[in-house]
């Protein structure tokens, strides 16, 4: 589902309650607006990442909507110690630059995507909308670009532990496809698989591998060897 279906769709369910984190006040009010103008409750803002963990602690947000760099704590430990208290939680991470190496890092410790600051109004509700519901806002293309860039400067901390000798054939044959960026659909035109059976197989190597989405699921392809960057680090 596109973040435009999923915003044209949201109005049969009530909205996620978000926090936004950023150390700007004009950035901080100004998306409290347009989520609230759109129905998505925004039950608090932080300054920064220390304030930003006591308030997801304290209020339970659904979607966190994090900038990366601040003062005091930045929004890479922040999103690590909100994650780990409540792992349901989604982080939305904050960035001016669709390429940096913050957002690759906060990928792999689980946030669900990134937004660029001068996100249009109606993009940034769908996509507070789109993660959600579980899913991850973020191109496994685009994901592959950060992964050639920063995989040999910032290790993706799950791939040492992520034993790929738990998947079937099919399952590291998935991975691998992953890795390259395919949809489910373009999985099942590859595979001659049922694009349900194909889920299936990503689910059980999401369990396997302890998972969260397919953003995570092209970083530990790329780190463990399946896919192999196309490009030299800190190339296009």
């Amino acid at each position: 589902m596109t973040v435009t279906e999923t915003d044209q769709a949201a109005g049969s369910r009530s909205g996620p309650r978000v926090l936004v984190v950023d150390d700007q006040t004009l950035i901080r009010t100004g998306f409290r607006l347009i989520l609230t103008a759109r129905g998505i409750e925004v039950v608090g803002e932080a300054a920064d990442g220390a304030e930003a963990v006591a308030m997801a602690r304290e209020l339970r947000p659904d979607v966190v909507l994090m900038d990366i760099r601040m003062p005091n704590m930045d929004g890479l430990e922040a999103t690590r110690r909100i994650l780990d208290r409540d792992p349901d939680c989604r982080v939305l991470m904050l960035t001016t630059f669709d390429l940096d190496r913050y957002v690759y890092t906060a990928l792999s410790i689980g946030a669900s995507g990134f937004l660029l600051k001068d996100v249009t109004p109606q993009h940034l509700a769908a996509s507070v909308r789109l993660v959600d519901t579980g899913d991850a806002l973020l191109a496994p293309s685009i994901t592959r670009r950060l992964v050639e860039r920063f995989a040999t400067e910032v290790p993706y901390p799950a791939a040492a532990h992520a034993d790929l000798r738990a998947l079937t054939p099919r399952e590291l044959e998935v991975l691998t496809l992953l890795g390259r960026g395919l949809s489910n659909t373009e999985l099942a035109a590859e595979l001659t698989l049922s694009e349900a059976t194909v889920k299936s197989h990503v689910a059980r190597i999401f369990s396997k591998l302890d998972l969260r989405d397919r953003a995570q699921a092209v970083v530990i392809a790329y780190e463990k060897g399946l896919i192999r960057p196309s490009a030299a680090p800190g190339q296009e």
